[in-house]
């Protein structure tokens, strides 16, 4: 059943702030303030799911942030875990009512038969499309500089369609579904977020030339919606190009907008080259609901070793939930949120083991809450 939390809403105090490497911002430089509609201060249900593996570890060091800086929002809890047939309606239904999400990983058992929980609810709830930020982090060493690439993927079709038989005894075929309807709001959303966030270029990847009909139909609609975005710059990469590109250039690269598969594998390969999986944002997106996550999850989710020695790296979770708080128009807390993680990861004394540290994911925490404004 859910459990609800709610942080008490007081008044904020501030407290003396040490010396950072990253400055302040200067309220007196700020020339136009954020203008909220009147009661949009109204605390804001999020349905969480805490998930498998280091899951409960991040959303709990998501939970105490808010309740530290006092941000309207409290959550509704369900324990989902991946080895679930489906994802139970009750957690369907809350996510329906409240309109966002935030969740730890849930892990898919290997072969079985047994569907994705993930891609569940981003079909169940029509979560079409799946953002991963990628940027480079200060403070963080990294074999490459410059790096801010955003990938925007399909979520509902492709290879994740789910549509596989036996042939016959030894003979398996996999269907790839490729839409018109699923590859233009795709390319429109792409095109969109590039247009809102000032970004100067997008980059369709594709395997046109070998899957000609599918990844045909791909690009053919990303050129249509290209058309209609005459400031932003439009160009195509192969799939296996683009990750020889990203490996060796990935400051040329801006917005990607990808099928479904392909997506995965770009956005943890931009992952891993601007500072690994633990420190990148992400979320899923449609119309009406959003999820917010880790960005990149690959070998974190079923990390036990990481769960026991209570040192999983909750950055990325944090970034995630900076999002969501923008999403949810509350621009100032999720400033606050992510200027405090950046301070952290600049000064360099709490980083968990992936960033080169030994801090535990409460330390880390710690040192968050520490550096709230």
């Amino acid at each position: 059943m859910a459990r609800r939390t709610l942080p008490i809403l007081k008044n904020l105090t501030h407290r003396p702030t040490p010396a950072h490497f990253l400055p302040k911002p200067d309220p007196n430089t700020r020339s136009v303030t954020y203008m909220p509609r009147p009661g949009d201060g109204a605390p804001r249900p999020v349905t969480l799911i805490p998930g498998d593996g280091i899951g409960p570890l991040v959303t709990n060091a998501v939970e105490q942030v808010m309740e530290a800086m006092h941000a309207p929002v409290y959550f509704e809890r369900y324990d989902v875990h991946g080895d679930l047939k489906r994802v139970p309606a009750e957690v369907i239904e809350s996510i329906r009512k409240n309109k966002v999400c935030l969740k730890g990983g849930l892990k898919t058992p290997m072969g079985g038969g047994v569907s994705s929980l993930n891609v569940q609810l981003r079909k169940e709830l029509d979560l079409y499309a799946s953002l991963v930020n990628c940027f480079n982090l200060p403070g963080l060493p990294t074999r490459h500089e410059n790096v801010d690439i955003v990938v925007i993927r399909e979520n509902t079709e492709g290879e994740y369609a789910g549509l596989e038989h036996e042939v016959v005894p030894g003979v398996v075929e996999s269907l790839k579904v490729i839409t018109k309807f699923c590859s233009e709001r795709i390319a429109k959303y792409a095109f969109e977020y590039a247009y809102l966030n000032n970004r100067k270029k997008v980059t369709a990847v594709h395997k046109a030339n070998i899957m000609k009909l599918a990844d045909g139909l791909f690009l053919e609609s990303c050129r249509e919606v290209a058309k209609k975005y005459p400031s932003i710059n439009y160009n195509e990469i192969i799939v296996d190009n683009c990750c020889m590109q990203l490996v060796s250039k990935p400051e040329q690269f801006d917005v990607m907008v990808t099928p479904n598969l392909y997506g995965n594998l770009v956005a943890n390969t931009a992952a891993g080259i601007a500072g690994g999986t633990g420190v990148m944002p992400g979320g899923n997106v449609g119309a009406d609901h959003a999820v917010f996550e880790q960005g990149a999850s690959a070998g974190n989710v079923g990390n036990e070793k990481l769960w026991e020695q209570k040192k999983a790296n909750p950055v990325a979770l944090l970034l995630s939930s900076a999002m969501m708080l923008r999403h949810l128009q509350f621009p100032s807390f999720a400033d606050r949120l992510e200027t405090a993680v950046k301070r952290v990861i600049s000064e360099g004394k709490y980083r968990t083991k992936d960033l080169g540290g030994v801090s535990s994911t409460q330390e880390v925490v710690d040192a968050v809450i520490a550096n709230l404004d």
